[in-house]
């Protein structure tokens, strides 16, 4: 019997994103076995990868007794954000160095991996991936095929986020 796992503002379903995976496996923080592991990145100098439980990331015991971190954060955010987002929410997979996306000065809560097809209900995703894709070398018309080979189990693909204050929906893609 597995516990509940506990709640992540800031990655509300760790299960259905794939950062956080059944397992019998014992945790390297608390050494118990939970019934759930982390299967994401670990940023620390000891590999970490599918040997943290979720509790351990949520209370911040993984981050204080490995210095870990489990995803990156671009833009200016406060503090005691920061410290939320990179150090006691599950991060996730990306082809390139993952990092959090932030909105209306706090994180966003991360949805998931998308392709195309389960982006066209979030109309203001594409608008934040056009507007990244807008300060590359890309021409208008190059950005809209990328944009239309987004895959969710493939590459390119997108990380779609919704921020916890307005409710938007954006989004960044990448690929290998």
């Amino acid at each position: 019997m597995t516990e509940p796992l506990p709640e992540f503002p800031y990655h509300p379903d760790p299960v259905a994103t794939g950062a956080v995976v059944p397992s019998h496996a014992e945790c390297s923080c608390c050494g118990r076995a939970r019934g759930y592991i982390y299967a994401g990145p670990v940023y620390a100098a000891e590999n970490l990868r599918d040997r943290l439980c979720p509790w351990c990331i949520a209370d911040g015991s993984a981050a204080e007794r490995f210095d870990a971190q489990f995803t990156d954060v671009i833009d200016d955010v406060p503090l005691d954000r920061l410290f939320a987002i990179t150090q006691r929410t599950p991060g996730f997979s990306g082809w390139q160095q993952e990092h959090w996306l932030i909105h209306c000065g706090d994180g966003a809560a991360f949805l998931g991996s998308a392709g195309a097809a389960d982006l066209t209900d979030y109309p203001e995703a594409w608008a934040s991936l056009r507007q990244e894709l807008g300060h590359g070398p890309w021409s208008s018309s190059q950005a809209e095929q990328y944009l239309k080979a987004l895959s969710k189990n493939g590459q390119p693909t997108a990380y779609l986020f919704q921020c916890r204050v307005c409710g938007s929906h954006l989004a960044y893609a990448n690929a290998t």
